[in-house]
């Protein structure tokens, strides 16, 4: 028996319909031409402003299908292999010239409880610049674009793109303030609250710190290449912000490289508590063992036959002397290692 093919119907995405209203909210133009600078949305704008040829463009994608990112590569001439790193949405940081086209791949990272990062694709062309990311990152929060998109798009799509990735760097930095604060806090708690749920933090910030340098050692990378490559989409004069950007990783991966020093030494400083706390506790229970063990030995010597001459009050006086040697003793002996803090 033959199988039935699977229909893709079903898929919205995949019909012009569903194609055109996915487009209609997830596809935004920021075009530049010749009578301004106008927001655009939908294909349909896309192709227009694509056949211009003096014009330029910022064409953003939000949380995209494989079926829009497919049409949008198609209408600017993107390689095949682009539009397959933005649907798989799983690089690592990158940069690539794959033909006219610069591709590369950066991280956004937020910071709560645990460290969250968001892979954003900037295409950069001729006379465009591409962004596919999730609704996590919104790219309108940069302070250079408060005037809007057309002031950086007449420095050409490259400027633009510094824009976005200057403001992407620079949002680190509250991430890393943050960072600051919880080992700051950390070294505090394990001083005074060395048990299991300081040491979960302690390595959860450890966890913290490795997947931020997964992100950050090879974006590091990332911009130095932007300033020291011979880049053909990349302006000369432009260079210098791009440098900027690269300053401003470097700054960032020795303030990390601070923090890990940080996070290691608390984790000594832990293990240090843990065994000075053993020690203590070791050295009390030798101090009450000390005292027990005196009056031990010594009530042995009457043993427990001389328990009910004692109650019936039959006893000499020397069993009521030894009696109070041996609480005298027991008391000097607390006194001394009382005031030795064995205690």
């Amino acid at each position: 028996m033959g199988t039935t093919p699977t229909s893709t119907s079903a898929d919205p995405s995949l019909s012009p319909d569903g194609l055109a209203a996915e487009a209609a909210t997830g596809l935004r133009i920021e075009h530049l031409g010749g009578d301004g600078s106008r927001t655009l949305t939908g294909l349909d704008a896309l192709r227009h402003v694509v056949g211009e040829s003096s014009s330029r463009h910022w064409v953003d994608l939000v949380d995209p299908s494989p079926a829009l990112t497919a049409a949008v590569a198609a209408e600017l001439g993107l390689h095949p292999l682009v539009a397959e790193d933005i649907e798989e949405r799983n690089q690592r940081p990158k940069l690539e010239l794959t033909g006219e086209h610069i591709h590369l791949v950066a991280f956004a990272i937020a910071y709560d409880t645990d460290v969250r990062t968001d892979e954003i694709d900037f295409v950069l062309g001729r006379t465009f610049l591409l962004t596919a990311h999730t609704r996590d990152w919104d790219p309108w929060t940069a302070h250079h674009l408060r005037e809007g998109a057309g002031p950086l798009l007449e420095h050409g799509p490259d400027y633009l793109l510094w824009a976005l990735l200057d403001a992407l760097v620079d949002a680190y930095f509250p991430v890393f303030d943050r960072l600051e604060d919880e080992i700051d806090d950390l070294e505090d708690r394990i001083v005074d609250e060395p048990g299991r749920a300081t040491l979960d933090r302690l390595f959860g910030l450890k966890r913290a710190l490795v997947e931020i340098r997964h992100v950050m050692a090879p974006q590091r990378e990332i911009f130095n290449q932007l300033t020291n490559r011979t880049l053909p989409l990349i302006e000369p004069d432009n260079i210098i912000y791009f440098r900027d950007v690269y300053d401003h990783a470097v700054h960032l991966a020795e303030e990390y490289d601070s923090y890990r020093e940080l996070v290691s030494g608390a984790l000594d400083v832990y293990l240090s508590t843990v065994n000075n706390n053993l020690s203590l506790i070791m050295k009390r229970l030798t101090g009450v063992t000390v005292v027990f063990a005196g009056l031990g030995a010594f009530a042995g010597i009457f043993g427990m036959s001389e328990a009910g001459a004692a109650f019936a009050r039959t006893e000499a006086v020397g069993f009521w002397l030894v009696t109070a040697a041996i609480v005298a003793l027991s008391l000097s002996i607390f006194a001394i290692l009382r005031r030795i803090d064995w205690i």
